[in-house]
């Protein structure tokens, strides 16, 4: 197998595989039949994701699984970018050759030090240009005692854009899904990017909705500062966004200083499953709260509070706005009680409240308080608060 033909490979059956870690791991193994001492192959894509700065795929020539990894934009900060062969290739737009024998301690990157450790002993990286003018990064590496020929690397170096070819349209679907998973939730951004939704189709289903509430936000936004204020909300989200992805719900929506999410019945056998993980949610958010509290204490600053309810029934959902401007959300009366059980919390000095339609499938755990008159809702509604 020649240069020419895993080209052809790559340019044809790979772009439309739409899989990264089959198209890496086919390339993998066209490269050592084509007699590269190939023992790792690495491609890593940025992704256009606020969260995440890049994702990638790791081959390896021996018995360990090939895999897909991501990276948090946080990455970036650390030592293992900064001054990495991946960040002065994708900076340089260049490529790199390193013989893994007689490194320096103070002047080789970690990287190579790793590699080495691991037996390599000699590595190249090169940067792939992709359409929208952006640049990858993908290299190889080898524990042949002789590394590799110069026609070795002239090989690969020579599949740069075919492999850009193959890569580039999975790195767009990749981060396409990824951003609106970030935005929509799960769940929602799989319909999205199925085409399910346009706007104004509007489907119904049964789920627990769950609604949080950042305690005196009004008094905090008067008297902190804005860089204080946002890291609260910043912790406070992540300790519940945890929580509920955790324990297999949606983020639908930020509301300022309060969140939308919603567990999905997608039975109704399993209504007790869905509100047996909203309430563990809702706990773990509390259990993490406390955590969180304690070290703002320790650093000197203000704790926080937030309360919470979970609501069971019938919820709309879909895109609504307008020719040019959609949002995905969740309205109906199971969303309007919701938000206001929600209202009830600080009232009752109750960190989290149940109804009882959540209740009657969650047998432990709860007592009853008692029925709450709640807008819009002819009969006082049960509510229960964990024990």
């Amino acid at each position: 197998m020649d240069q020419e033909s895993i080209a052809e490979w790559l340019i044809g059956e790979a772009r439309v595989l739409g899989d990264g870690v089959a198209v890496v791991e086919a390339l993998g193994q066209r490269l050592v039949n084509a007699g590269l001492p190939l023992w790792r192959l690495r491609v890593a894509q940025r992704v256009a994701n606020p969260l995440l700065s890049a994702w990638g795929v790791i081959w390896r020539g021996d018995d360990v699984p090939t895999r897909d990894y991501v990276v948090p934009t946080a990455w970036l900060d650390t030592g293992t970018w900064i001054g990495s062969p991946f960040q002065y290739v994708t900076e340089q737009n260049t490529s790199l050759r390193k013989r893994l024998t007689n490194l320096d301690e103070t002047r080789d990157h970690v990287v190579f030090h790793e590699l080495a450790a691991e037996g390599g002993t000699d590595f190249f990286c090169m940067a792939l240009e992709y359409g929208d003018g952006t640049l990858q990064g993908t290299s190889i590496a080898t524990n042949h005692p002789d590394g590799f020929s110069d026609s070795h690397i002239a090989l690969f170096e020579g599949l740069k854009n075919p492999l850009a070819a193959a890569m580039e349209p999975i790195a767009m679907r990749r981060s396409l899904a990824s951003l609106l998973k970030t935005y929509l939730g799960a769940g929602p951004s799989r319909s999205v990017v199925a085409g399910t939704f346009r706007r104004g189709e509007l489907s119904v289903m049964k789920a627990v909705v769950m609604m949080t509430d950042m305690r005196d936000f009004t008094a905090k936004s008067n008297s902190w500062g804005e860089e204080a204020l946002l890291r609260a909300l910043d912790q406070y989200f992540e300790i519940t966004v945890d929580a509920v992805h955790a324990h297999g719900g949606d983020v639908l929506k930020f509301l300022g200083d309060g969140l939308l999410a919603v567990f999905p019945v997608e039975n109704p056998d399993l209504a007790p499953e869905a509100c047996g993980a909203a309430l563990a949610a809702a706990l773990e958010a509390r259990a993490g709260l406390a955590g969180l509290n304690e070290q703002r204490r320790a650093a000197g600053e203000e704790a926080i509070d937030f309360g919470t309810a979970l609501h069971l029934g019938q919820v709309t959902y879909g895109n609504v706005g307008s020719p040019d401007r959609l949002d995905f959300t969740v309205i109906g009366e199971t969303v309007n009680v919701t938000s206001r059980i929600e209202g009830l919390c600080k009232v009752l000095g109750e960190p989290v409240l149940v109804t009882g339609a959540v209740a009657n499938h969650v047998p432990n755990g709860l007592r009853a308080l008692e029925p709450q008159t709640v807008r819009g809702v002819a009969e006082p509604v049960p509510i229960f608060a964990p024990e």
